[in-house]
């Protein structure tokens, strides 16, 4: 399969690790940030990510550690190599005096991925943003 690469974010949020694994965590809260889904944080659970583009990500939870750090696949199947992802992305939450570290991690990217890689390296700003967004108005 060769080298692969990873997409990384980092950001400090002005909010407690709490509030943001209920971001990360709540289907309608997801949905508000990221995409439609069925996400339930139940380690196997099977699920999908809707875009609005129009494609349908194939999920799985790997890893749920309360308001520290959870992980799943994340993969999209597509008929060109360059598009066809077999991914897992992380989050990582660490309380700081200001509120949360947050660290998103997408490793699976292969080489011959540029333009997927590049797309997902733009998107987790994107979402990222809106989850801070979506913070800021959650109770």
């Amino acid at each position: 399969m060769g080298e692969v690469r990873a997409v990384v974010v980092e950001r400090e949020i002005a909010h407690p690790p709490a509030k943001v694994w209920r971001a990360l965590t709540q289907p309608h809260l997801i949905a508000e940030w990221l995409m439609k889904n069925d996400f339930v944080p139940v380690l196997g659970h099977r699920f999908s990510f809707r875009g609005d583009w129009g494609g349908v990500l194939d999920c799985e939870v790997l890893v749920v550690e309360p308001n520290a750090r959870l992980s799943y696949r994340w993969n999209f199947a597509h008929d060109d190599p360059a598009f066809d992802l077999k991914s897992v992305v992380t989050f990582t939450l660490t309380q700081t005096d200001k509120g949360t570290h947050l660290r998103m991690e997408q490793v699976g990217f292969r080489p011959d991925q540029k333009q997927a890689y590049g797309g997902a390296k733009a998107g987790w700003r994107q979402f990222l943003e809106r989850l801070e967004q979506v913070l800021a108005e959650v109770k």
